[in-house]
C-alpha cells in the first residue's frame, strides 16, 4: 500500500515541463524500497508516471502519451495484445530503459530477449550452461568501458548492489560499464541490439544503496534522456 501511494504521488507531482521527456515507469512482480522513486525526483526535464502491473499495457496505445518506458518490473507472462502494445511502442522509435530485475522479464519471448534487450535470464541449467544466479550485498568496482552520452560524467564507481551471473548475453550488445567482480558476468550496463529504438539496459539498481548513489542516479537520468533522443 505504501509503495502504491508513493507511485500515485510521484505521478501527480510529475506534470511535464515544456518539452520534457514523458516517462512511463513500469513496476510489479518484485518488491523494492521507496528509495527507487528518488531516481525521478528533482529533474524537471523528466516527467515520470508509475503504473504497476497488471495495467501498464492495458490502457491503450502508449505511443501518443510517452517517450520512454522505464522497466523495473519482474514479470514472465503478458497477453499477446500486451506484447503488441509493447512492440508497437518500440518499433515506432520510442525509447526503453531496463533496470535490474526487469532483466528477468519475458524469458521465453525470443524477440524481446535476443533482439531488444540482448540478454536472457536462464531459469534452468542445461547441458551447455548453468542457470542464472544472483548474490546480495556485493561491493562492485565499476569501470566505464565506452564513452557514450549514457556514461557521461561517470568514470568509475564503487557501489553496494546485487550481482547476476550466468545470463545469456548477445554478442551484439555494446557494453558501457563493466565490473571484474567474480559473482557478476562483467557487463553491468549496455546498449541493446535493437535498431528501431534506443535501448539501455542497466543491471545495477537493487536497493537503497544503489538508488541513492549519485553516479547511479546520473546513469539512470542519462539513460532516459538518451533513450528519448535528447
Amino acid at each position: 500500500m505504501r509503495l502504491r501511494l508513493l507511485a500515485l504521488l510521484l505521478a501527480a507531482a510529475s506534470a511535464p515541463a515544456a518539452g520534457g521527456v514523458r516517462v512511463l515507469v513500469v513496476t510489479g512482480g518484485h518488491d523494492y524500497p521507496p528509495s527507487f522513486y528518488t531516481l525521478f525526483e528533482g529533474h524537471p526535464e523528466i516527467a515520470a508516471k508509475v503504473d504497476p502491473h497488471p495495467m501498464p499495457y492495458r490502457r491503450g496505445d502508449l505511443r501518443p502519451r510517452y517517450d520512454v518506458l522505464v522497466l523495473y518490473d519482474s514479470v514472465q507472462e503478458i497477453s499477446e495484445a500486451e506484447r503488441k502494445t509493447l512492440q508497437d511502442f518500440l518499433e515506432s522509435g520510442k525509447g526503453l530503459v531496463v533496470l535490474h530485475h526487469a532483466l528477468v522479464n519475458y524469458a521465453d519471448w525470443d524477440w524481446w530477449c535476443e533482439e531488444v534487450v540482448g540478454a536472457r535470464w536462464l531459469w534452468k541449467a542445461t547441458p551447455a550452461r548453468g542457470k542464472t544466479t544472483w548474490k546480495h550485498d556485493v561491493v562492485l568496482k565499476v569501470q566505464r568501458v565506452l564513452d557514450h552520452p549514457v556514461t557521461r560524467g561517470i568514470e568509475r564507481m564503487d557501489i553496494l548492489d546485487e550481482t547476476y551471473k550466468g545470463l545469456w548475453l548477445s554478442p551484439r550488445i555494446r557494453v558501457l560499464l563493466r565490473t571484474d567482480e567474480e559473482s557478476s558476468d562483467g557487463p553491468v550496463a549496455w546498449i541493446g541490439p535493437y535498431e528501431k529504438s534506443r535501448v539501455v539496459v542497466i543491471q545495477l539498481g537493487h536497493g537503497r544503496e544503489a538508488h541513492l548513489h549519485p553516479d547511479y542516479q546520473k546513469l539512470v537520468r542519462n539513460a532516459i534522456l538518451w533513450a528519448a533522443g535528447r
